[in-house]
C-alpha cells in the first residue's frame, strides 16, 4: 500500500484531475456476490437467461456496485492524507448514464474540484468522479462526491 500524502500535496491538487484508476473486471461472480450482499437479486443482474437480460444482450452490473467501486479506485492514487481519516459525506449528484454489461472492465477518473477547511474542523472535499467502461464512449456513471477528512487524534 502506498504511503499517505502530505496535506500540502493534496491542497496543490485542488482544481485538477488527479488520475485514472486501473481497469477492474465486473464478472458474473462479482455481480452475484453483490446481489447476495445487498439482497438485490433482480433477474437483469443475476439471470442471463431472463427476458430482461436478453433484451440487453446479457446481465448487467448493479448501478450501486459500480458506485461502490469509487473508494477503491480513488485509493489507487490517493491512499490517504497524513494526519487525517477520510469519511464519505454523500453525493451532490449521481447519474447512471450507461449499463455495464457483465464481463466489462471499468475504471475511475477523478478530479478534485474543491478542498476547503471545514468550519467544524478537518477538511471538506468535492470530487468529480466518472466510471468509464472499456470500449465505450459513454461512462457508466458520473457523480459529484463529497468527503470529509477529520484529524486523527491520539494513538
Amino acid at each position: 500500500m502506498q504511503a499517505r500524502i502530505p496535506l500540502a500535496d493534496l491542497r496543490a491538487m485542488a482544481g485538477q484531475e488527479l488520475g485514472v484508476s486501473d481497469w477492474q473486471l465486473l464478472d458474473q461472480a462479482r455481480v452475484t456476490a453483490f446481489a447476495e450482499a445487498t439482497g438485490d437479486h433482480a433477474d437483469i443482474h443475476t439471470r442471463p437467461d431472463s427476458a430482461a437480460a436478453q433484451a440487453l444482450g446479457g446481465t448487467i452490473a448493479h448501478g450501486f456496485l459500480t458506485l461502490s467501486l469509487l473508494s477503491s479506485m480513488l485509493q489507487q492514487f490517493l491512499p490517504g492524507v497524513e494526519g487525517y481519516n477520510g469519511l464519505n459525506s454523500g453525493f451532490d449528484r449521481v447519474r447512471f448514464t450507461a449499463p455495464v454489461p457483465v464481463g466489462s472492465r471499468v475504471r475511475g477518473r477523478f478530479a478534485l474540484d474543491r478542498l476547503e477547511d471545514a468550519p467544524s474542523g478537518g477538511l471538506a472535499l468535492r470530487w468529480s468522479a466518472k466510471v468509464e467502461i472499456d470500449g465505450q464512449d459513454r461512462p457508466a456513471l458520473v457523480a459529484i462526491w463529497l468527503n470529509r477528512f477529520i484529524p486523527i487524534t491520539g494513538s
